[in-house]
């Protein structure tokens, strides 16, 4: 268990926006940051941070919190793992004890999984490092290749001892399960025998966005034709090869800081160009790039520069990939290297000025370039040369940006000698068709559709109590802590009549919102509202001094959504730059006595509403009781139009 006073090191020193930058690229927007959402696949941003009060909203997915709420959503972490990774990154001495028996058969199966993974990467670094066989053999590989000290030891490099189970029977003698190791991938079960499925080959830890091992990539040293050169771990609750790139933990900030990313195909081009100095490089790891991989490091930059050998065919295999980047709104060029060079060979022997210049000099824009390639394998044959037009006109039509398509189309007329309006007319062509084909999946989806048929009186009571409970909730947490002059009613005797007195009384907004609706015995009807109500009721009368981000270190997970969604809507418009359209949203503080006034008014009001259409039902069904219920629905009626008068508008009905 961590200490209070650990927790609390934690939460003062991590800063939100400094943690939610390392996974996501933000941008200045007011106070705020904003960038693309990491939980959904979106092209105009929807994640605001705000640093003032060190939250986070993505108001495409409805998730929200704080730091730790951000690493728990993100990286699937527990709370203790989320606190031992920022203790970590704030570099915060934090108190470990060892897990018990009990304890380690109480993590689920995903966390299990994430702990085998994690033993096994310092099993095989350690191997490498401290036996005889891991020193002569995957060592001196890594040594042969380049590979300093401090470079095995960042991508934690490893080595399997050549044995069938050598790696299984430890871990088993550690006491981790045999059901996790299988499940991994790291041990192959085969009725009652157990395999190693790495035996004998160097190991390459492949890492999330955070560090957490997700499974290993392993390069056998032999010359058995029979064995993959190249074996991964296999598809498992946490290992997913399609999306995750290797070296993306190891480039994050420097993909972000230096706004661009290379890409690469193998393990060693990423660590020799790393070693080299170029740090802010990944590699897809010999697949297909896939939509998942390029969200990741759509993330932190718009940029990417896709790194080819001098293998015309390879490269050309890659094309079809790249369009993907192109849907995804980003920028893509590409980068050669002279025949018999690749990334890991090039960086290898090449000075490190001299690499970056080679690779700014070099990278061309891929649809020049594809233009470029495609027209010279066309050569003089005119049927291939209409195959190639076709097909850099889908890449053009790839592109989100209407100006960048027609700068695109009057390159590549150029380029391939056509006259631009041709290759518009048959852009628009695919335009059409990919529209007509959007229009009858959206009219199939429709068709699937069941809509249910709601009273318009319920809709307009839920609509109307859940923002009124939440505009509540809103003044508590942002407006809670003011001290405001409110207008207050009592009633008096005066020359033996009763007379309602109007007097000011100086109140914090909390200690209002508080005895107005106890003074009712008002409890919310959304749960969620009543129990966040109850939360920050409680904090004010224990704290002396209300601190937001305090509130905040003490919420439940399963309420930080829902808060830092009313706290964070105030700040929705930023998103829109809705002021340089010339909308001006008007702010809230420079009215918080009228505002807190109004909102309570109109809870009420709207209560008593209920009352009067629950008292004239009971009109038609108890007409005995008909003068009792006029009664209290005239008296309810008077009240209702107190209300009014305080609001100053006449309040006849409610919608939402």
């Amino acid at each position: 268990m961590i200490k209070k006073e650990t927790i609390d090191a934690i939460f003062e020193a991590a800063r939100v926006e400094e943690v939610i930058g390392d996974f996501v690229q933000l941008k200045k927007a007011g106070s705020n940051y904003k960038g693309l959402s990491p939980f959904v696949n979106e092209k105009s941003p929807s994640f605001m941070v705000s640093p003032a009060k060190q939250i986070w909203k993505d108001f495409s997915s409805g998730k929200g919190g704080n730091a730790i709420s951000f690493i728990m959503e993100h990286e699937h972490f527990s709370y203790p793992e989320a606190l031992r990774y920022l203790a970590n990154k704030y570099q915060i001495e934090i108190e470990e004890t060892e897990q018990t028996d009990l304890e380690k058969q109480a993590l689920n199966e995903r966390e299990s999984l994430f702990v085998v993974n994690e033993f096994a990467k310092k099993y095989f670094h350690d191997v490498m490092l401290k036996t005889d066989e891991g020193l002569a053999i995957g060592h001196s590989y890594f040594k042969e290749r380049g590979f300093t000290e401090d470079t095995i030891k960042t991508f934690q490099l490893g080595y399997s001892p050549d044995q069938w189970d050598a790696f299984t029977n430890e871990a088993i003698s550690k006491e981790y399960q045999l059901e996790f190791l299988e499940k991994t991938g790291l041990t192959i079960v085969k009725e009652d025998k157990k395999f190693d499925r790495f035996k004998g080959r160097v190991m390459f830890p492949i890492q999330s966005m955070s560090g957490r091992v997700l499974g290993f990539g392993g390069r056998i040293l032999t010359n058995d034709k029979k064995a993959a050169k190249y074996l991964n771990s296999p598809e498992s609750d946490i290992y997913h090869k399609s999306k995750i790139l290797y070296g993306i933990f190891q480039a994050k900030q420097e993909i972000a800081s230096k706004d661009t990313c290379y890409l690469v195909e193998g393990y060693t081009d990423v660590i020799q160009m790393y070693q080299a100095g170029i740090k802010n490089v990944v590699a897809s790891s010999g697949t297909a790039l896939t939509p998942d991989q390029i969200r990741l490091v759509n993330r932190l930059t718009k940029n990417i520069t896709v790194l080819f050998d001098g293998d015309a065919a390879g490269m050309r295999a890659s094309l079809r990939g790249i369009d993907l980047i192109l849907e995804a709104g980003m920028n893509v060029r590409v980068c050669t290297f002279p025949d018999g060079d690749d990334p890991d060979s090039f960086a290898k022997k090449t000075p490190i000025d001299e690499l970056q210049r080679y690779l700014k000099e070099t990278a061309t824009d891929f649809i020049r370039f594809k233009a470029n390639l495609l027209m010279k394998e066309a050569g003089g044959d005119p049927i291939k040369k209409a195959d190639v037009i076709r097909d850099i006109v889908v890449s053009i039509s790839k592109v989100p940006d209407y100006i960048q398509r027609e700068v695109y189309v009057q390159e590549c007329a150029s380029i391939m000698d056509i006259s631009e309006d041709v290759l518009f007319s048959t852009l628009a062509q695919i335009g059409k068709k990919e529209l007509q084909e959007a229009n009858k999946k959206f009219v199939q989806e429709k068709k699937m559709e069941v809509v249910k048929d709601t009273p318009t009186e319920t809709k307009e009571k839920v609509d109307v109590m859940y923002l009124l409970e939440r505009k509540i909730i809103e003044i508590l947490l942002i407006y809670g802590n003011y001290e405001e002059d409110f207008d207050e009613h009592e009633l008096k005797v005066e020359d033996e009549k009763v007379v309602t007195v109007k007097k000011q009384v100086k109140r914090k907004v909390f200690d209002k919102v508080f005895l107005s609706l106890q003074e009712d015995e008002i409890e919310m009807s959304n749960p969620v509202f009543q129990t966040i109500y109850n939360n920050i009721i409680t904090f004010y009368h224990t704290n002396e001094n209300w601190n937001l981000e305090s509130y905040l270190t003490q919420v439940a997970p399963e309420l930080s959504s829902e808060i830092t969604s009313i706290i964070m809507d105030e700040e929705r418009y930023n998103l829109h730059q809705w002021e340089k359209q010339n909308i001006i949203v008007k702010t809230k503080d420079l009215g918080v006595q009228q505002y807190v006034t109004e909102t309570i008014l109109t809870l009420r009001s709207f209560l008593i509403f209920e009352i009067i259409e629950g008292l004239k039902k009971q009109l038609q069904l108890q007409p005995e009781n008909t003068r009792e219920l006029l009664n209290d629905v005239v008296d309810y009626n008077q009240l209702k139009q107190t209300f009014s008068t305080q609001l100053g508008r006449v309040m006849s009905r409610f919608s939402s």
